[in-house]
């Protein structure tokens, strides 16, 4: 009840939840938040001893991906490793095998050591095929630090195949280095959405603006993250869809030009993207 809809430990301090479990049950007597946390991991102790010996009997190469990235609030790094594999039913399966904390700095020697560690805590290191990770310079290093502390012959080809580039990662860096020359007009867009988007009464007078003309507010005009390319496509082609709006309506409001043959060739391209990179997803 508390892990699957992931709800906050604390749950079973609010007298909501009490007076739920005290009307299901009187009897019942609701532990505290500790033993709740005690109960997780020793259930997580059983479920991962019995997942290493189903690792071990699966004919199966594993594919393990992995990420890193830093926390704003506590900038302390953190490592995510998922690994994939077909099962004796043709059946793709994943698994997220560990979330966990990775020490400053993050070399590719400490990287490494982490990574290996996580891999021989499973006992899945002679089953690995291939490792994919972003593609940046520090993660050729990285890989290279990997093959020096697996056995190579356990690997496909002496461990040839298994560093393998993030093809999602390289679309965003083609998509980033293009978007790169389009800078001025996705700013000009930016920046208008960002004005109707700030407050509620100004994206009240928007849909009011909306409606005076008789059209559809379906797709909400929303800002995009800078650092996600595919959030800059979906507020261009949120925005075309008012581009009459932006042109007209609401241009003496706010001193906006829209150029509007350019940002059609721009969600013109994303789109394109947006559809390949989607491939990768699945």
């Amino acid at each position: 009840m508390i892990c699957v809809p992931e709800y906050p430990l604390s749950i079973v301090d609010h007298a909501g939840f009490r007076r739920f479990c005290a009307a299901m049950q009187p009897l019942f007597k609701v532990v505290s938040r500790n033993t709740i946390r005690k109960d997780i991991l020793d259930m997580h102790e059983v479920q991962k001893i019995y997942m290493v010996k189903f690792f071990q009997k699966i004919q199966a190469r594993i594919a393990v991906t992995t990420d890193l990235w830093t926390t704003n609030h506590q900038k302390k790094g953190y490592m995510v490793v998922t690994i994939h594999f077909i099962d004796d039913d043709w059946k793709l399966k994943s698994f997220l095998l560990r979330f966990i904390y990775v020490p400053h700095p993050h070399t590719a020697e400490v990287i490494s050591d982490v990574l290996h560690d996580v891999l021989l805590d499973w006992r899945i290191e002679r089953k690995v095929s291939t490792v994919t990770l972003d593609n940046y310079m520090t993660n050729d290093n990285l890989m290279e630090k990997m093959q020096d502390k697996m056995h190579l012959s356990s690997l496909m080809l002496n461990g040839r195949l298994m560093h393998m580039r993030c093809d999602a990662h390289i679309i965003n860096l083609i998509v980033k280095d293009g978007l790169s020359v389009m800078v001025e007009g996705i700013d000009r867009v930016r920046e208008s959405v960002m004005f109707w988007t700030a407050t509620p009464k100004r994206h009240e007078r928007f849909e009011k603006a909306v409606a005076q003309e008789n059209l559809k507010y379906d797709k909400k005009i929303a800002l995009d993250v800078k650092t996600r390319w595919n959030s800059t496509y979906l507020m261009l082609s949120t925005a075309l869809e008012y581009i009459y709006l932006f042109l007209t309506v609401l241009q003496p409001v706010k001193n906006f030009v829209l150029l509007f043959d350019h940002l059609q060739m721009i969600g013109s391209l994303l789109g394109s993207f947006v559809i390949g990179w989607r491939c990768f997803m699945i």
